[in-house]
């Protein structure tokens, strides 16, 4: 008896020992996290996916009573079941972006190939370009000194303004000259707290960097580069704060763009103190490493002043060019040491480091970007400081600055007018009289460096607005304001007619085209209101890179659109535009006036420079006439102003078209034009002007049974449908038929004036009485 009960209390043991024990309540219940856990890698995690293996759990039968009296249950030692662990989430790749090494792609045959020095530089005052062209005279000297017999020669030193250059030319690929000449690059260029035209160089070097389109270090097909900055300690205390930054940049930008072709570090110089000592270090250094290149040693291996310094360009990377694409590695987290697992409350903090090698690893590719706290953004410049070398040579011309980018200036027709000596073609073509025009404009700053611009290439440029932008009521207050004045100037000069003046003291008309771009300016629309607002009529002109700008532009009493070329490469040529898809802009305007000719008159303005965009583009300018459909196209000869810009952009006297030549042009594109079918004419001329005028046949009508031009603007009648509110099309306010002086074949020479002859064979008759001679023909 003593036997079986032994043996079932051996068997009653064995199976308690092996039942699933229910879990105690309170670990059933949620436990507070004890640990931080880290960034969920996925909105689903795999934790929240595992069940606890307590989750489902059997009911236990009771134990017989019988076994209970045999057997203590509770003294009995249970074995615990090996602990079943999390998985963890998917792992999170972090890192930050290597930079891109760029191979060096330019090879140098010592004994084939010779080295081109470019001397590059930027200039408002004059100090810089005078240091470049000193620079450049004195390597000729070096270069020429050189014994030629034992140690190879680099070619004389090429001076380059940086305003006149097509940057597409020179900083978007190596320039493409004779095939075994190589390049390098020596840039020269101060250091400005105002808006210059090395703003827009900066600007251009870096979307040239980051455009996707272009390759990585698309520059490295030149030898080398090396920048020289100077500036003022007095304006800037520090590097840091602004000392010869710009300099800086470009050195930085320069050695991206390059593939770190830095061939001399960064120089720096006061004006006031040792910017010439610097620069003769700067120099002396660059013929060194000029015979280097030329003796075929390249550029070092990295040393100091060798194009893999670790300079510049090394020491900040842009926040736009970190992602995850390629990853550094993180360094290693410190682990706390493990801990015993003797108490079940210590299970919340173990988190498990590996998975088994027979899983396989889920990945979170998930960007946790990590807050960047950036510096305030600097608040915005004026365009034209008055201490700025901008402001200094714009007023010089003559120009009245109003707020800090907008000017006033009077026309040299209305000082002709005021003594009656003749209106300029506006009065031909439109009834303007020139001593009742304001030509003015609410923005200095321009997209294009025109060959032919006669602003002395001293006006601010850029593609968009970053500047201070001043009220619309300020403007027009400033600009009338600096009118009068003008006007009032005038007073004392011989031959002034004392009813014109009086006439003058009231502006009738507003040419918004005297520098710049108009509809660049935020608040344009508002500024027309003002002036149609005291019934000023507006002419606004633009050069036709802003459809955006265009294509919100409310009514204005004509529109003008600058046609200077009929193709692509001709309109980069003359106009030298600074945005990179201004072809594309260029026919988005056209598309644009093509959409209001039937709600305001449409001008195409050509300005004919001989040599640029004058041979065989007759057939182009048609297919632009064609896809706009102005009302009217304005052919000009380009008047020459005999600056150094425009000498060195190519342009002379030579460039400058007769008026026959003129003439001829007009009548073979009206000839074209009408061959396809378009109802165009030639309306009028002003010889004195070197200006014709062709206008739709939609501007001709009836007059006691016979068709005449009526490009004539009746002003009153476009201002009581301009308040009435209503749509208005260009035919209602029409004028009067054009005069019949003004017509083809004319000269457009008003009778009323008096025509002064200055120079060829009447210049010795100072007055003309030109009424007779005109009524006669």
């Amino acid at each position: 008896m003593a036997l079986r009960r032994e043996r079932l209390l051996a068997v009653q043991v064995t199976a308690v020992s092996e039942l699933k024990l229910p879990r105690p309540q309170h670990l059933r219940q949620p436990r507070q996290k004890l640990s931080a856990s880290p960034i969920p890698g996925s909105p689903t995690s795999k934790v929240d996916q595992i069940a606890a293996p307590w989750a489902k759990i059997e009911e236990i039968p009771p134990v017989d009573e019988k076994v209970a009296e045999l057997v203590d249950v509770e003294e009995i030692t249970i074995a615990e079941r090996p602990l079943v662990r999390p998985k963890p989430g998917p792992k999170k790749v972090t890192g930050s972006k290597v930079p891109r090494q760029a191979k060096r792609t330019c090879s140098f045959d010592a004994a084939r190939d010779q080295v081109q020095p470019l001397v590059f530089f930027s200039s408002l005052g004059g100090t810089t370009e005078a240091a470049a062209k000193k620079v450049a005279e004195e390597l000729n000297q070096w270069i020429y000194a050189l014994d030629s017999d034992s140690i190879p020669r680099p070619l004389n030193p090429q001076v380059l303004d940086l305003a006149e250059i097509d940057y597409d030319d020179y900083f978007i690929s190596a320039p493409k000259g004779e095939k075994n000449v190589k390049y390098v690059y020596l840039v020269l260029l101060p250091t400005y707290n105002i808006d210059t035209m090395l703003d827009n160089f900066l600007e251009h070097l870096q979307e040239t960097h980051h455009d996707f389109r272009i390759d990585t270090a698309p520059l490295s097909g030149i030898l080398g580069y090396s920048v020289f900055g100077f500036g003022d300690r007095e304006g800037w205390p520090t590097e840091d704060e602004g000392f010869c930054s710009q300099g800086k940049d470009v050195d930085k930008w320069m050695a991206k763009l390059t593939g770190k072709k830095r061939a001399y570090p960064l120089g720096i110089g006061d004006v006031k103190s040792d910017a010439q000592e610097r620069l003769k270090e700067w120099r002396l250094g660059v013929q060194d490493i000029l015979l280097d290149i030329c003796a075929g040693k390249g550029l070092g291996d990295g040393v100091p002043g060798s194009g893999d310094a670790m300079e510049s360009d090394e020491e900040d990377i842009d926040d736009d060019e970190v992602d995850s694409e390629t990853t550094q590695p993180l360094k290693p987290r410190k682990t706390k040491a493990k801990s015993s697992l003797d108490d079940v409350e210590d299970l919340g903090k173990m988190v498990k480091s590996e998975v088994d090698s027979d899983e396989p690893m889920e990945v979170d590719f998930t960007t946790y970007k990590s807050p960047v706290k950036n510096a305030a953004p600097a608040a915005p410049k004026e365009m034209v400081p008055k201490t700025s070398p901008t402001y200094s040579s714009l007023t010089k011309q003559g120009y009245t600055i109003v707020g800090s980018h907008s000017g006033v200036k009077i026309c040299r027709w209305t000082k002709s007018a005021l003594r009656g000596r003749g209106s300029c073609y506006k009065f031909s073509f439109y009834g303007i009289r020139s001593h009742l025009c304001m030509e003015t404009t609410p923005s200095l700053s321009c997209s294009n460096k025109c060959v032919f611009c006669w602003r002395h290439g001293t006006n601010p440029v850029g593609t968009t607005w970053r500047w201070v932008v001043d009220p619309p009521e300020k403007i027009f207050e400033g600009v009338k304001e600096g009118h009068y004045k003008k006007i009032k100037m005038m007073r004392g000069v011989p031959g002034v007619r004392a009813e014109r003046f009086a006439e003058a003291m009231r502006i009738r008309h507003c040419a918004l085209s005297l520098v710049g771009e108009p509809i660049f300016y935020p608040h344009i629309n508002e500024f027309t209101g003002m002036l149609h607002k005291e019934h000023i009529s507006s002419f606004l002109v633009c050069n036709a890179q802003h459809p955006a700008q265009l294509a919100t532009l409310k009514q204005v009493t004509q529109l003008y659109v600058s046609i200077d070329a009929s193709n692509k490469e001709s309109l980069r040529k003359v106009d030298r535009p600074l945005n990179r898809d201004f072809w594309e802009r260029f026919c988005a305007c056209l598309d644009i006036l093509r959409e209001k000719r039937f709600q305001q008159r449409t001008v195409f303005r050509l300005t004919l420079v001989k040599g640029f965009n004058m041979a065989d583009e007759i057939a182009g300018y048609a297919d632009l006439v064609e896809r706009g459909l102005p009302c009217f196209v304005e052919i000009k000869g380009v008047t020459y102003c005999g600056t150094a810009t425009s000498a060195a952009a190519g342009l002379t006297m030579q460039n400058v078209p007769f008026y026959a030549e003129v003439q001829e042009f007009v009548e073979a594109l009206n000839k074209e034009l009408n061959d396809r079918g378009l109802e165009y004419g030639i309306a009028a001329e002003h010889a004195h002007s070197c200006c014709v005028l062709l206008a739709s046949t939609r501007f001709r009508r009836q007059v006691n049974g016979e068709w005449k031009w009526c490009t004539l603007i009746d002003y009153d009648r476009f201002f009581q449908l301009l308040e009435s509110g209503e749509d208005f099309k260009p035919e209602d306010y029409m004028g009067e038929p054009t005069p019949e002086w003004a017509l083809w074949g004319n000269g457009g020479f008003n009778p009323e004036d008096e025509r002064v002859y200055r120079k060829g064979k009447n210049k010795d008759k100072v007055v003309e009485e030109t009424s007779k001679a005109i009524l006669e023909i």
